[in-house]
């Protein structure tokens, strides 16, 4: 082989090496984990590479979008909205999402935040157009889920999937929270002055019940003593019934004693009154104490 051969072959060789690595260069794409290729041949959709290594056909096919199908957070926005009792609130929202199927995005919408935001913005007027202001302090988990759901029937044609919409903040104008604070200043009086009634009442009802249970220990109390006098008549009833008046005449004989020892116990200023007979009756009286004795 003459030298101009030789050289002629190796050139033959290294433009074929050269094709050759051009045609892996042009036929082999690494796609990363975090990442989507849409692929065209010849204008019009071909496939879409998912992370790793992939085969196209050089020349023919060439990868028209890299797609991030990580998570993503639109900014934060602000809209205005009137409650079904026509209060103007002004609401902060966020939504995350996340490209599921980028050969539906890449051809059907042009700008994704933009058309989510536009869909958020009118499907959060139209949820608390239906609520009134109460229901939208109260029950934000509902509207918010409420919200997430509808976003997402929308946006499936695109092929995105929201992952979180959340509304940050409900702010009133001057006007309606001047009024509120005026409302919960009254709300607080008329609780106060509820309170201090219900504490009224309560002493009221417990004095009250103080003067039942006093009147019903006092109306005990003459009870016992009712059927204490009653037992001891009826004991000294049995005592006449059985001894007959020999028993009367000895309690009354011990009750003029007792009587006279209580005079006897004085202080010798009193003056006493003795009836005619008094000095006969306590005669009979220690006669019958002694015979008893």
């Amino acid at each position: 082989m003459t030298p101009e051969e030789f050289i002629g072959a190796n050139i033959v060789l290294l433009s074929l090496a050269a094709f050759v690595a051009i045609i892996v260069f042009l036929g082999v794409r690494i796609v990363p984990q975090s990442e989507k290729y849409v692929v065209e041949r010849l204008g019009r959709l071909q496939k879409v590479l998912g992370p790793g290594v992939n085969l196209i056909v050089p020349f023919l096919d060439r990868v028209k979008h890299r797609i991030s199908i990580l998570e993503r957070q639109l900014p934060t926005a602000n809209q205005d909205a009137i409650t079904a009792d026509n209060v103007l609130l002004q609401v902060e929202t966020s939504v995350f999402y996340r490209i599921t199927a980028p050969e539906r995005t890449v051809y059907r919408i042009r700008d994704v935040d933009a058309a989510i935001a536009t869909t958020v913005a009118g499907i959060v007027r139209s949820e608390i157009g239906a609520i009134e202001l109460d229901a939208v302090q109260s029950n934000r988990a509902t509207l918010i889920a409420k919200v997430k759901q509808a976003v997402e029937a929308v946006v499936d044609d695109w092929g995105i999937e929201v992952t979180r919409a959340e509304i940050l903040d409900v702010a009133l104008d001057e006007a309606t929270r001047a009024a509120m604070l005026q409302q919960l200043n009254a709300e607080r009086a008329r609780r106060a002055q509820v309170t201090e009634a219900e504490g009224t009442k309560r002493a009221v009802e417990l004095a009250a019940d103080a003067e039942l249970y006093a009147a019903e220990q006092a109306a005990k109390a003459r009870r016992v003593s009712a059927d204490a006098e009653a037992y001891a008549t009826s004991v000294v009833a049995a005592a006449i019934k059985e001894n007959g008046l020999e028993a009367a005449q000895y309690q009354v004989a011990l009750k003029q004693v007792e009587a006279l020892e209580a005079v006897g116990k004085g202080d010798g200023k009193q003056t006493i009154l003795v009836p005619a007979n008094a000095l006969d009756a306590f005669g009979d009286a220690f006669k019958l104490l002694k015979g008893r004795g």
